[in-house]
């Protein structure tokens, strides 16, 4: 299995990349492909899934690693 890497973007998604499966509550399994943005704002329409709407709807947070 591939090495999977989580980006957190300042202000943005986190983008997943890499051989892994996303699940909802239930169990479920999201349809994905090698990458994906995961949204952290909250305010997407494609949840869980990221639709750029953090630009707009005031989403503010940048941390880095330690």
């Amino acid at each position: 299995m591939s090495k999977v890497v989580v980006t957190k973007y300042d202000e943005g998604p986190y983008v997943i990349k890499g051989e892994f499966e996303l699940v909802d509550g239930k169990g479920n399994v999201f349809q994905t492909g090698e990458s994906v943005a995961v949204c952290r704002c909250g305010q997407s329409k494609t949840q869980p899934f990221c639709d750029g709407t953090h630009r707009t709807c005031g989403f503010r947070e940048a941390s880095e690693a330690r």
